[in-house]
């Protein structure tokens, strides 16, 4: 089966460097398949016929052995990449084309009452959907003028691991 491997917080402003010759390498060296890379966030796409939950704990302590560092992983598989393109919710909204878009790949499914508490933050120039395991996030403006980077309010307010990737990176990775 095909995954992709998202990490959590590696190449950001120069800490917890991982080079992807060397991550790519690491995944094959655990056994997976045909392992590919894209871009330098920490995204990985492979297959293997193990289930989700133990490629987590296996990556993620292949990642601490590998380069010494504790990084969170985000596991989806390639259907549940497939709804995360179809499920996109703004496209009823008046100028999404050049809005920036996010999806937000959480950790589990937050508590019903956690999303209320998020949904406080929507404005008409920044909106948060969740959809099951995932979040979508559309900002009008800049990236930093959004409460969900400059305030890590997502993790805060859900009380789950949350990693995030623009909507062209979700769609590229899909097809590679």
């Amino acid at each position: 089966m095909t995954y992709f491997a998202f990490l959590k917080g590696i190449n950001i402003t120069g800490h917890r460097i991982i080079k992807m010759a060397e991550l790519k390498a690491m995944f094959e060296a655990m056994g997976f398949k045909n392992v590919r890379t894209f871009i330098q966030s920490g995204n990985v796409v492979f297959e293997s016929p193990a289930n989700p939950g133990a490629l987590k704990k296996k990556i993620e302590a292949g990642l601490k052995k590998s380069f010494g560092y504790d990084v969170k992983v985000i596991i989806r598989s390639k259907a549940e990449m497939e709804k995360i393109v179809k499920d996109y919710p703004f496209s009823k909204i008046k100028g999404h084309e050049e809005c920036k878009i996010t999806v937000g790949y959480l950790e589990s499914e937050p508590a019903k009452a956690l999303i209320k508490e998020l949904e406080v933050f929507n404005t008409d120039n920044e909106i948060f959907v969740i959809k099951g395991n995932n979040l979508y996030h559309l900002i009008r403006g800049n990236f930093s003028d959004s409460v969900f980077f400059k305030k890590n309010i997502v993790e805060k307010t859900l009380k789950i691991i949350c990693t995030a990737r623009n909507w062209n990176t979700t769609n590229k990775i899909l097809a590679i």
